[in-house]
This record gives C-alpha cells, structure tokens and sequence, in this order.
C-alpha cells in the first residue's frame, strides 16, 4: 500500500471516509478483497506469499491499514513481514491505543512502515522508523511512504481530492473517489521528495496511480471504505493489471456491536 487518503471524525454524514491505493511487483501472489474463511469477521485482501494483508475492516468495526516506509538502503532480510500487523490487529480484541504500545516494543524486528489502526471512536497511527506514535486527529490526513501528512505532491492532492469529492460530488462519492485515484500525472521535478531512489524512479513513483512497466510494478488495488454515522460500511476494491482493470468486489454490512459479535 502507497497511498492512503481518508478523512476522520470531520463528516457528520460520513464519521470515516478511506481512498486508497496499493502499489506492488505484479508477480506477488495477491487474492482481491473477500472475507476470509480462518478470520470469518475479517474483510480484505490478502498476500498470498506471507498471508498478511495490506488494508482490512472487520465485522465490528475495527480498522488498519499499512504503508512501507521508504528507505532503499534498507534490507529486510530476516525481518517479520509488516502485512502480519494488519491481520494481527484485525484479527484480536486489543484496544487501538495498547496494540501500537506493545508494537513500539519490537519496532526493530520488522522493516519500515506506517501502521493505521482503530475505529470509529479512536484511530491511531505509527511509524517504526521515527518511533512517532499519535492518535490521529479529527480531519482529512493522508499516509504515504514517508510520515503521517508528510508534504508529498501525491499526498498532498489526494487530500484535496477527497475533500473536493465530499464538497461536491456527494452523490456519486464511491465514483469521484476513485476517479482521483486513478491520477496517473506526475510530479514536478522540483516539488519532488528525495527519499534516496534515482529520479527516474522518484517520477515514476509521483503519481498517485502507478504504472512502472520497466520494473513489472505499479498499483495493484484501489479501495474505496465508507462509513456512514448509522455505523453501515461501504467496501470496494478495484484490481488492475498492468494499468487496466481487472475486477471489482464491493461489500456492504452494518458493523455489529461486540455483544453481537461475541454472540
């Protein structure tokens, strides 16, 4: 996952607003987003290679989702894949707030990432690069491969994308969400980040949709997650293969209180 773009406690129609894309190599075995059948409460997709997950919602309404930290000198060798954060978290009952506390303890066994993890009363994000763990404030906020809000062209765009999506275009909110999503415009050289790739590739990744056909990667999945403030969820994702569409899923629940769940 790239680039995560969503709004939080702002909307009073809509409490969680999510945009989101997933960049990855096209040879990694991926499964689109479905509930899984070893978590039954658990909705996404899924890596088929470490059986983790990059984004996910359960029944109950807890959330997370990830994004690498960008780092080129960095190996991951021997280190615990980060996709197991989302479904660990996914899968338990910890508290937002305890899980990121307990994860701060072994931030050193995993490669660099941002972890987005709560609900719709509390929503908390970490960096295991900084050691800057915060709960996420009411607004529109987006995570990309650097930190929270970090200044990036892509995300930067992305935020007034999805606000100018919920000023304007109410209606059709799923269709102007990925809209923007599939921008595939690259930044200027100037207004690039330098996170240590050669600028080729610091172009190539500007854009919000990626497409690096040299390198068999670009983006894999858009997701579109809403909840609106009678706690019913609206889950879509949109697969693609070398730039074009694959497939779509879309899922629609109301997220169940925890005595129901325990029921």
């Amino acid at each position: 996952m790239c680039l995560i773009n969503f709004q939080f406690q702002r909307d009073a129609e809509y409490p969680f607003v999510l945009a989101a894309n997933r960049d990855e190599f096209f040879t990694r075995p991926t499964r689109q987003a479905h509930f899984w059948k070893d978590e039954p409460g658990v909705l996404a997709g899924r890596d088929l290679e470490k059986l983790g997950t990059w984004l996910g919602i359960t029944k109950s309404g807890r959330f997370a989702a990830l994004t690498n930290f960008r780092d080129p000198a960095e190996k991951a060798d021997g280190k615990k894949s980060r996709g197991e954060l989302v479904r660990s978290f996914l899968s338990g009952t910890a508290s937002p707030e305890w899980f990121m506390k307990e994860l701060q303890k072994e931030r050193t066994s995993y490669p660099g990432f941002n972890l987005l993890a709560g609900t719709l009363d509390e929503l908390w994000c970490y960096n295991n690069r900084t050691d800057d763990l915060r709960k996420v404030s009411p607004g529109t906020h987006s995570l990309s491969n650097a930190c929270l809000n970090s200044p990036w062209p892509k995300s930067e765009k992305g935020k007034a994308s999805l606000d100018n999506c919920l000023q304007h275009d109410r209606e059709n909110l799923s269709a102007c969400l990925f809209s923007f999503l599939q921008d595939r415009q690259q930044a200027k050289d100037k207004d690039l980040p330098a996170t240590g790739v050669p600028l080729e590739k610091e172009r190539v990744l500007s854009s919000i949709f990626i497409e690096d056909h040299e390198n068999d990667y670009g983006t894999r999945c858009s997701t579109v997650l809403l909840i609106d403030r009678q706690q019913n969820v609206y889950f879509a994702e949109r697969t693609y293969l070398h730039g074009q569409l694959a497939g779509e899923e879309v899922f629609q629940f109301a997220i169940e209180r925890e005595k129901d769940t325990a029921e």
